[in-house]
């Protein structure tokens, strides 16, 4: 996949370390819950992702009708995102259990990004910095990564 964008063979990034765990510090009913996936879903208006080493993010509002969600990815077959986001992107599926009280809220955003990005060090560098400011802003407790 990468040799057709113009890449070398792709190097896959090994962690030495596993990553530091953070319990949640209360019950996942009375949490705030991110949305984060690489599906490259954003909103109709919004500017598309583009398939080369793209490492920005779109905010999507939580009430976002899923009408209106797109979906561009050059890693995956489109076909089910682009009929059902929540393939990809499960924004209903969270709604509907933040209202069951499963959860306790949804942040005010969700996050999408382009995954499949060569760059494991613009991923490190600009990518996960960014998403972590934003979820901070947010006050998000815990978020769900759903990787494509």
């Amino acid at each position: 996949m990468y040799l057709s964008l113009g890449y070398g063979a792709y190097k896959w990034t090994v962690n030495e370390t596993p990553p530091p765990w953070q319990p949640l510090r209360k019950p996942l009913a009375q949490c705030r819950l991110a949305l984060l996936a690489s599906g490259g879903i954003y909103v109709a208006g919004q500017t598309a992702f583009h398939y080369k080493d793209d490492t920005s993010f779109r905010a999507i509002p939580r009430d976002t009708a899923v009408a209106d969600l797109r979906a561009t990815h050059f890693a995956y077959d489109l076909t089910d995102a682009r009929r059902d986001p929540n393939v990809v992107f499960p924004i209903g599926t969270l709604r509907g259990l933040a209202q069951e009280g499963v959860i306790g809220a949804l942040a005010g955003h969700a996050y999408s990004f382009m995954g499949g990005i060569y760059s494991a060090r613009r991923v490190t560098e600009e990518l996960a910095p960014a998403l972590c400011d934003a979820l901070e802003r947010e006050q998000a407790d815990a978020a769900l990564l759903v990787p494509v």
